[in-house]
């Protein structure tokens, strides 16, 4: 009965969409000039820039819709091959220009110039490209029109996606000054009778001044709206000839590899050391302007960051987002949550093991790109036996389109994962954005599974072996605005090539919020006040599982400073135990318990910035306190530091039973120039009583070709734990990788 109630809901709400948008205003267009003659060099001194016209500027933050506090000239060109940007950044005070990393894809802090284009005019992806005072180049790319999670989870924020195109920068006493050039085969577009259309947006940030310039004059009415596709001023460039480059990448990998392992008698470790050799490669091609390729032989992964240690004191499993390069070009695609982390696709699946053990993989193809109305994705790839895991192979098809409005899609998604022990896992899902009036938008997503041991054990009942996912919220802030949610999850549900943070259960939530926007002459840009609750009930006697409900505040400052402080309060029926640490569980019962959190971020732009969370309170049976801290220093462009420290103190009385985990991340930067980096990433996690150091050293001869020397150590902490007594050193590696980048 509550699923029919809740389809029923649904298809009223899309016939009311299909009334309230079926007539939409016409986009505004800007046309884009052509230009010729251009020396790239980022001096922005040729006639032909000066034949166009700069785009009309205005604030952002920290006085949103003021005039610029600098003079600054940003122009936007294309021709056959390039769509351009430049800017003429002029200084009243040039020793306070800040470029403050060499590192590719490090803002830092810094001044800097950045272009976003929505290339497929969908109002839900694109891509971002910035450049600094020091040249360099950091490109994103942006998924549902920057809503859902936060920045820093990744929610919609792809910070690993990296493409091929060119930025040069020049100083000077007046000012800095920059040019960036985008091959249109880096973008991929929708061409209709030699007419392109294209969202843009533009941007100064002046960091000193936390000052930021935006084109079009976007009203920060949602949070991150400077990132928003769907506000981006549409344009029209005409005439681009469709190219069809092709990109071969073939690597070189050599390196060493030892591992401990137990002598004959079992009584102590010895180390073994194997030579590690391979060679592979990716071709890349455009099928047509907006319809991408990717082949891939002996697929792998050496150069890529490693995983954050964590810790876990929950019951449920913890998500790491994606980082290899591989799985990023409009990834975007391939996006279908199913309530909270939960999603029918998760490229980790391939490839690497629950613990993040890489799996060796054979090759793949992956399509990406749009037809007509349609995006449209499709992934194949096969792995390789490894110990008692079977050689797989992992299939991905989506696609979905634009209805009813500008904002609005449809879509399906199938995904199969097949063993050579017979083992498979098939799944299907449709989900769906709609924009119902203004800034209010529902989403739907539905999704089924079936696999072997359902067919043999587990007979389909109903929902049993389902999903689905309902959410209305409002995408604004300012005044008042709500999210309100429904998943329902079968005991069955079991996506082989997803991730599932629980299942069997039926889940509500709500937020409301009020937001206040201030002027020039409040020290707050904003204060929001809010209060949020969700429930799961089981589904097999509908009692509440967990539930969680408590008010909140937040802010951000005209310095960009922002900070929260909140009350939860909880309730959890265990009805099994769970492991905290390997000492600590918490035993089967009802809890009900309060925690304060509160959060403090200095602005991003200071050069030397700290941001602080505390959350203490009840904790089940016992008492929890975590704090984390995470300072970070911009020394200077040749050297970046951050660190990460958290400490969790529990105590549970009453069972004689507390624990410490300390876990520490360090990231140190450094550079010599835009092509020479080494980034480290050093972490300690005292629960398991582990060092691990991440070293990578690269030289970027030009895009598409680098050297890597990748060096990777375990150090244990504590080798009296277990018996026999544990090696000094665990794993350790150095791996050498050389990539070449033919294209034509």
């Amino acid at each position: 009965m509550l699923v029919s109630n809740t389809l029923r809901l649904v298809a009223i709400a899309l016939i009311s969409a299909l009334i309230g948008n079926s007539v939409q205003a016409q986009d505004t267009l800007l046309s884009i000039s052509r230009i010729e003659g251009v020396v790239f060099d980022g001096w922005v001194n040729e006639q032909a820039w000066e034949a166009i016209s700069p785009l009309p500027l205005i604030q952002y933050e920290p006085n949103a819709g003021a005039l610029p506090s600098e003079r600054t000239e940003i122009r936007v060109a294309y021709d056959d091959k390039y769509f351009y940007g430049s800017i003429r950044a002029f200084d009243s005070d040039p020793s306070g220009i800040r470029g403050n990393s060499l590192y590719r894809d490090r803002l830092a802090g810094s001044d800097h110039f950045e272009i976003l284009l929505d290339a497929f005019n969908d109002n839900e992806t694109a891509y971002v490209f910035s450049t600094t005072p020091s040249a360099i180049r950091n490109d994103v790319a942006i998924t549902n029109d920057a809503t859902g999670g936060t920045i820093s989870s990744g929610g919609w924020l792809n910070r690993d996606f990296n493409t091929f195109w060119d930025a040069e920068v020049q100083i000077n006493e007046v000012g800095w000054f920059g040019e960036i050039r985008i091959p249109f085969s880096s973008l991929r577009f929708q061409e209709e009778e030699g007419r392109v259309i294209m969202g843009l947006s533009v941007q100064r940030k002046i960091a000193r001044k936390v000052e930021r310039l935006v084109f079009p004059a976007i009203p920060p009415k949602t949070d991150w709206a400077f990132l928003k596709p769907s506000l981006a001023q549409k344009i029209l460039i005409e005439g681009i000839q469709p190219t069809r480059t092709v990109y071969v990448t073939p690597y070189v990998l050599g390196g060493i590899t030892g591992e401990p392992v137990l002598n004959r008698s079992q009584t102590a470790y010895q180390r073994n050391f194997s030579a590690q050799g391979d060679i592979g490669g990716e071709v890349k091609f455009s099928i047509t302007n907006n319809l991408t390729m990717d082949f891939s032989v002996n697929t792998d992964f050496a150069q890529a960051e490693a995983d954050d240690q964590l810790v876990n004191l929950t019951r449920f499993s913890l998500f790491y987002p994606e980082k290899r390069q591989f799985f990023q070009e409009r990834a975007g695609i391939f996006d279908f949550r199913t309530g909270g982390l939960s999603r029918l696709f998760f490229s980790r699946r391939i490839g690497l093991t629950d613990e993040g053990q890489p799996i060796p993989i054979y090759g793949g193809v992956r399509l990406v790109g749009r037809i007509n109305t349609w995006d449209l994705g499709f992934l194949n790839m096969q792995t390789q036996k490894m110990g008692t895991i079977p050689s797989e192979n992992f299939g991905v098809i989506r696609f979905r389109r634009r209805v009813f409005n500008h904002n609005s899609f449809l879509g399906g998604m199938f995904t199969s994962r097949l063993g050579t022990n017979g083992s498979n896992n098939v799944a299907y899902g449709v989900d769906g954005l709609i924009r119902l009036f203004g800034d209010d938008y529902l989403t739907i997503q539905w999704a089924q599974t079936f696999d072997n041991l359902e067919r043999e054990h587990r007979p389909i009942e109903n929902f049993n072996s389902g999903r689905l996912a309902l959410e209305l919220n409002r995408r604004r802030r300012q005044g008042f605005g709500y999210t309100v949610g429904s998943v329902l999850s079968g005991s069955n549900y079991n996506p082989g090539l997803g991730f599932v943070d629980r299942n069997d259960f039926k889940f509500f939530s709500s937020d409301l919020s009020h937001t206040w926007l201030y002027g020039g002459n409040s020290p707050f840009i904003w204060q929001r006040v809010q209060i949020g609750s969700n429930i799961y009930i089981n589904n097999q006697d509908h009692e509440t599982l967990s539930a969680e409900v408590g008010p909140e505040w937040s802010f951000s400052t005209r310095g960009l400073n922002s900070g929260s402080i909140g009350v939860k309060y909880h309730y959890e029926n265990l009805l099994n135990s769970f492991r905290l640490t390997d000492k600590v569980a918490v035993p089967v019962g009802d809890y009900k318990f309060v925690r304060l959190v509160a959060s403090y971020q200095m602005a991003f732009e200071r050069l030397l910035k700290s941001g602080a969370e505390i959350e203490i309170g009840q904790f089940y049976d016992g008492w929890l306190h975590s704090v984390t801290l995470t300072p970070s220093w911009y020394a200077s462009k040749h050297l970046e530091l951050s660190l990460q420290y958290s400490v969790n103190l529990a105590d549970f009385p009453d069972r004689g039973e507390n624990f410490t985990i300390h876990i520490a991340r360090l990231r140190v930067g450094t550079a010599i120039n835009n092509k020479i980096s080494t980034n480290a990433l050093i972490q300690y996690n005292s629960d398991v009583s582990l060092f691990t150091a991440n070293v990578r050293f690269r030289y970027n001869f030009r895009e598409g070709n680098d050297l890597w020397i990748v060096l990777n150590e375990g150090i244990n902490a504590d080798r009296n734990r277990f018996y026999p007594r544990l090696p000094l050193s665990g794993n350790q590696s150095v791996l050498l990788k050389y990539l070449h980048t033919l294209q034509f």
